[in-house]
């Protein structure tokens, strides 16, 4: 599994702490984790509504398989993210909300708050979420085990509802947003290493080389 971390400008400062905390959590398992988004304060601006995009274009290219992000609540980056096609997102914050996530709704990607609630021992709940988020064995398995059939059902029909209100063609959507976000969001070399280096999809490629040209 390709994992990507994505923080935008107001959280930028404790990107170090939280890609130390993947790293350890999933590097045992053979998982790399691409760290596409700001680094520190100083690195290339990014808003919430860029990590969306970002994310959006990273697992319809195939380029990854999950990603995490987040904002100061955790709750635009939900949203920015769960807009675009491809993308199921669910709202972390504690281990349990990582582990149902995981087993009933089986999404690709996680928004944590990364200002709320993030105190003390901050680094190890953002390690527990990670534990349950990854190495909790097969995903949608359900829980309790004896939903598992309606669950896995309505998590099904979800994506086919959404499949359907994002019908039309994926390069249109993206042709549809204000083209500079589009390229602000893109034009971050960590992110572009990641993309070049595992898109498995020419027709975004190409999209993406002719924002940077």
């Amino acid at each position: 599994m390709k994992i990507a971390l994505m923080m935008e400008n107001s959280q930028a400062g404790k990107n170090a702490t939280v890609l130390n905390e993947l790293q350890t959590v999933v590097g045992p398992l053979g998982y790399p984790v691409y760290n596409v988004g700001m680094s520190d304060e100083n690195d290339h601006h990014l808003t919430y509504i860029h990590l969306g995009i970002m994310a959006s274009i990273l697992v319809n290219a195939k380029a990854v398989d999950f990603v995490v992000a987040g904002c100061g609540t955790g709750q635009g980056a939900m949203m920015s993210l769960n807009i675009h096609p491809g993308i199921v997102c669910g709202y972390c914050l504690d281990p349990s909300d990582a582990f149902l996530f995981n087993q009933i709704n089986n999404g690709n990607a996680l928004a944590l708050a990364f200002a709320k609630g993030f105190g003390w021992g901050a680094e190890l709940n953002v390690r527990y979420i990670f534990e349950k988020a990854f190495t909790t064995g097969e995903r949608g398995q359900g829980y309790p085990l004896e939903r598992v059939v309606p669950q896995q059902a309505n998590a099904g029909i979800l994506n086919q509802v959404k499949a359907a209100v994002t019908k039309d063609n994926y390069l249109d959507s993206l042709r549809a947003i204000d083209q500079e976000l589009v390229k602000t969001a893109v034009s971050g070399e960590r992110f572009q290493a990641c993309f070049f280096e595992n898109c498995q999809d020419e027709v975004i490629k190409e999209y993406v080389q002719s924002l940077l040209a």
